[in-house]
């Protein structure tokens, strides 16, 4: 397990360039398996959970190779991508079972074999322990479709299997965004015209039908919830760029904001990100853009605005374009040395704020109210948060965490880094090229 020794109080300065988006790279890479012709995707993220999809791709025939000289500064990589011998018959391997067990984003294989193989198979997925994360909606959506559904509750496998797939109206029983994707994949190869009713409609969303488009389908209504799929004969190649990741610009504005540093954020894509930058303005740091950065200049201090009438200000997540779940352990973090208070409200994942309680034994004031709910006093400054020892328990909340670490007094550590290091790249190395002081370990 390892582990990350952060001494705490130390101010960065100077320029960061996010990664590529992971959420957008994990259903990116599965898509290639639509089309038997060369893909090649630039900006891809060097993170575990993308390189562990990108070897299961590898096992089941798909032929990878990386684009020499094409490395970003912030360590992402271009690769193309090739699936004309695929190896169908690896999905009943043990071997399969393992891997995709323990990579959620595998779920997003499905789609695509299902709409060009006829069948896809898949393990239960792994992926972060924050509650509930159902799988019904790429079901039901494939069932629609004119999928054979059969689940084996023994051996928590699942199957969908298809001859031929026909496009029909559906109305989706939640915004999911991989259940989306994983729908749209398997629609563009379908017979017929397929209506997608309550789509999510994220940016890494459009990106997808928008490589799509290029490769040959047919989809309209993108960046909308109402999305139209019209059924193709076959995909072709193409050229695709990754975004920036959203959810590590928004942990840069917080990093900034927490430890009283000047930072420029590089080539973030800005429209984009939604309401991000004015919901963390709402705490009250300044963003400023210039040109297509962001620059967050050092604030000795930061006050959460409350609503027009003086009620506490509330935070909440929501389907695109509201506010992402992913940056509400960010905003909780920030608001614990802000001037205010401000209530957090997670309505998506009912184990995501638990991680609270290492920020309370760090001196944080947070009352958790219910697994959804979370009320932040701010500190405003006057009181550090002390370091500790802990142990990270998802992506989000571990790079929460270290944030927090970053800002206390005195050393902190983190085991488990494991957790960060799955949806941030050498974060350790980028973040100590700043002024950060931040020690990897091997740890027991």
């Amino acid at each position: 397990m390892g582990t990350f020794e952060i001494t705490g109080g130390k101010k960065l300065k100077g320029d960061l360039t996010p990664q590529g988006a992971k959420n957008e790279a994990l259903q990116i890479l599965c898509a290639v398996l639509l089309t038997p012709e060369k893909v090649t995707i630039a900006n891809i993220p060097d993170i575990i959970d993308v390189n562990k999809l990108i070897d299961l791709l590898r096992d089941l025939g798909v032929k990878v190779e990386e684009v020499p000289n094409a490395v970003t500064a912030a360590g992402c990589k271009t690769f193309t991508f090739q699936a004309n011998e695929i190896d169908i018959e690896y999905l009943n391997t043990q071997e399969f079972k393992t891997k995709g067990s323990g990579l959620r984003g595998s779920v997003m294989i499905l789609g695509p074999l299902l709409s060009r193989f006829g069948k896809g198979y898949i393990p239960r997925p792994g992926g972060d322990k924050i509650g509930r994360r159902r799988l019904d909606t790429h079901f039901i959506g494939f069932q629609k479709l004119g999928a054979k559904f059969i689940y084996n509750k023994e051996n928590k496998f699942y199957k969908v299997e298809a001859k031929n797939l026909k496009g029909c109206y559906m109305l989706l029983d939640e915004a999911s965004v991989t259940g989306t994707a994983n729908i749209i994949m398997a629609a563009v190869l379908a017979k017929g015209t397929t209506t997608i009713y309550y789509a999510a409609c994220e940016p890494y969303l459009q990106q997808l039908c928008k490589m799509l488009n290029r490769m040959g389908a047919k989809i309209s209504g993108i960046g909308s919830n109402l999305v139209t799929i019209e059924g193709v004969e076959s995909l072709g190649g193409c050229d695709h760029r990754i975004l920036p990741d959203m959810i590590e610009i928004g942990s840069f504005i917080g990093l900034a904001a927490m430890t009283g540093s000047e930072i420029t954020i590089k080539d973030v894509s800005y429209p984009d990100l939604g309401i991000i930058p004015d919901t963390f303005r709402k705490l009250g740091i300044k963003i400023e853009l210039k040109g297509d950065d962001l620059y967050i200049p050092a604030q000795d201090s930061y006050e959460i605005e409350t609503f027009i009438d003086g009620s506490i200000m509330t935070i909440s997540d929501a389907p695109w374009p509201g506010f992402t779940p992913d940056l509400l352990s960010i905003v909780l973090v920030i608001a614990t040395q802000a001037k205010g208070s401000v209530l957090i409200h997670q309505k998506m994942f009912e184990s995501r704020l638990f991680f609270t309680d290492k920020l309370i034994d760090m001196g944080a004031q947070i009352i958790l109210c219910d697994p959804h709910r979370a009320t932040v006093i701010g500190l405003s400054n006057e009181n550090k948060l002390r370091g500790i020892q802990m142990t990270s328990p998802d992506i989000r909340a571990g790079v929460s965490l270290l944030i927090a670490a970053m800002s206390a007094k005195g050393k902190s550590v983190i085991h488990n880094i494991e957790q960060i290091d799955r949806g941030y790249g050498k974060i350790d190395e980028r973040l100590n090229a700043l002024g950060a002081e931040i020690k990897r370990t091997s740890g027991n």
